[in-house]
């Protein structure tokens, strides 16, 4: 993944004939509005998941990162929404292959004219002496991938000023006490990158642990999962 920042704003789109053989000759996950009637075939209904999300209407003079970017759709969404600064980042789905080569959100972000910054870092070396610290961190189909929730959530709070929004898988969620469902090998959808299924019950403690202060969850949109919003 190029780490170097397009400087031209997001708006208009920019696909050329030879992008738009790119964006069809390759697998997607979210899928991107390019403009022009051009949308990417991603297998997640990525506009119907933003409903759920709840992301802040305005975002006008805040700083937005975005953990786990994938193909990019939330961080130029955010940057759509008037966010004066975001930062996209992943690495497990930029160094991949196919679908998970990172070149999606290249073409994206070249398509868009996007402003949307980018890094190359895992989860476990977020921090503000990596990244900054952001007014709205975005969390999004990260925490049931991590083989340690704890240690992603402390890093994500701790470049975390204001709210943090999380979308998971959960599990277990009958279970009267906080906890989570391990899935050993690729037992939950065939994907071994899918580690743990925490009730809400453990997510609201975690979040405590590492010191978010206000806590609201909403309702489920995609059995079984949860999009929570969190503020320090």
């Amino acid at each position: 993944m190029n780490e170097s920042v397009l400087s031209a704003p997001i708006g208009s789109a920019d696909v050329s004939d030879d992008s738009f053989a790119r964006v069809f000759a390759r697998p997607w996950f979210h899928r991107i509005d390019l403009g022009n009637g051009i949308v990417t075939p991603g297998i997640d209904d990525t506009p119907a998941k933003l409903k759920f999300v709840r992301m802040p209407a305005d975002l006008s003079g805040k700083t937005v990162i975005d953990i786990g970017a994938y193909d990019g759709f939330f961080s130029f969404e955010a940057e759509r929404r008037g966010a004066a600064r975001v930062l996209a980042t992943d690495q497990f789905c930029w160094q991949g292959t196919g679908m998970t080569d990172g070149e999606g959100f290249k073409i994206a972000h070249r398509a868009l004219r996007s402003r949307v910054e980018v890094k190359r870092i895992p989860v476990e070396d977020i921090s503000p002496a990596t990244v900054g610290v952001f007014d709205v961190v975005l969390f999004l189909g990260v925490l049931y991938h991590s083989p340690d929730p704890l240690r992603y959530l402390r890093a994500a709070r701790s470049v975390c000023r204001e709210m943090m929004i999380i979308e998971t898988y959960c599990d277990a969620l009958d279970y009267p006490r906080p906890a989570m469902v391990f899935y050993p090998g690729a037992t939950l959808n065939n994907d071994a990158t899918n580690f743990w299924g925490p009730n809400l019950l453990c997510i609201a403690e975690m979040l405590k642990e590492v010191g978010f202060k206000k806590i609201s969850i909403f309702p489920e949109w995609l059995p079984p999962r949860r999009v929570i919003h969190v503020f320090v």
